[in-house]
């Protein structure tokens, strides 16, 4: 595993699953955009996913896909390298699959009938496609993106995700939604992802769970159980890792202390601040800012 995060919120964790299978997690907490490149040939095939924001993966000068939140974008081409070339927007989320195709090959092997690109007329060709994500592969993503643990433990727990996310991504006869009801209704799953609209655009002063279920129109057990599907935490767990990403954010962009920092993302005191983002980056404001423009 190789770990080129930078400390202002732009970077890449690179997980490698086992030879020719790796895992890219990039994020992009900052308001510029951020830009990431890697070499890979033909002989790999390629997903991408963004989960948040906006991303673009150049292919040349005059050439380019713009992948949308929570869509995803497959790319294989036997006959020419596809090299990496993204550009991801601010405050984004975007995870990467680069499986060397024989190791592709091997997943499927009692399915490839099932999937148009692994038919032998077809397994010269190349192959592109998009789509939406569904509700369960967006828990999936969400899961991988932020579980953090031991390396070991890590690697293993993202191996495991990553089959879970590709039998959902190429289960063409079953329902993806069958493993949660309250998934199969479209319109449950926007008023989640109202609700977490709502959260973010008032982070210092959220409303409460049961004023946020009255306000997208869910019941409170159905917004935390909806919540948790398609985000992979609670709305409070998601709330808090969003307030201080984006309380480290304003540290190195915004002239303003750590009071007004505080206040601005909802804490009453300082000192609690404080201690809350010690828990999640393991070092104080202070040192944080320092250790970054040392």
């Amino acid at each position: 595993m190789s770990d080129v995060e930078n400390n202002n919120g732009q970077g890449v964790v690179e997980i490698g699953i086992e030879t020719n299978f790796k895992v890219l997690k990039i994020s992009n907490l900052k308001n510029t955009s951020f830009s990431y490149k890697k070499e890979i040939t033909s002989s790999f095939i390629q997903f991408h996913f963004c989960l948040e924001g906006s991303a673009r993966l150049q292919f040349g000068p005059h050439y380019g896909i713009d992948v949308s939140p929570e869509k995803s974008l497959l790319l294989y081409n036997p006959n020419q390298h596809l090299p990496m070339d993204l550009t991801l927007g601010a405050h984004s989320k975007f995870i990467t699959l680069i499986v060397g195709i024989e190791i592709f090959h091997s997943f499927f092997t009692q399915v490839s009938g099932l999937l148009p690109f692994l038919s032998e007329e077809n397994k010269n060709n190349k192959y592109y496609a998009d789509k939406a994500l569904s509700p369960n592969e967006l828990v999936v993503l969400n899961q991988m993106y932020n579980e953090q643990m031991h390396t070991s433990l890590e690697v293993l727990y993202t191996r495991a995700k990553v089959y879970e996310l590709l039998s959902l991504y190429f289960n063409q006869t079953d329902d993806q939604g069958q493993h949660c009801p309250f998934l199969n209704n479209e319109k449950n799953v926007e008023k989640i992802r109202l609700a977490k609209k709502i959260v973010i655009e008032n982070l210092a002063e959220p409303p409460g769970l049961q004023e946020l279920a009255d306000q997208v129109g869910l019941s409170l057990a159905k917004l935390k159980e909806g919540f948790k599907h398609i985000y992979g935490d609670s709305v409070f767990n998601f709330l808090l890792d969003y307030k201080l990403e984006y309380a480290r954010k304003l540290l190195l962009e915004e002239n303003q202390n750590v009071s007004e920092i505080s206040l601005q993302v909802g804490y009453s005191t300082a000192s609690h601040f404080i201690a809350a983002f010690k828990k999640k980056f393991g070092t104080t404001p202070k040192q944080y800012v320092m250790s970054v423009m040392s």
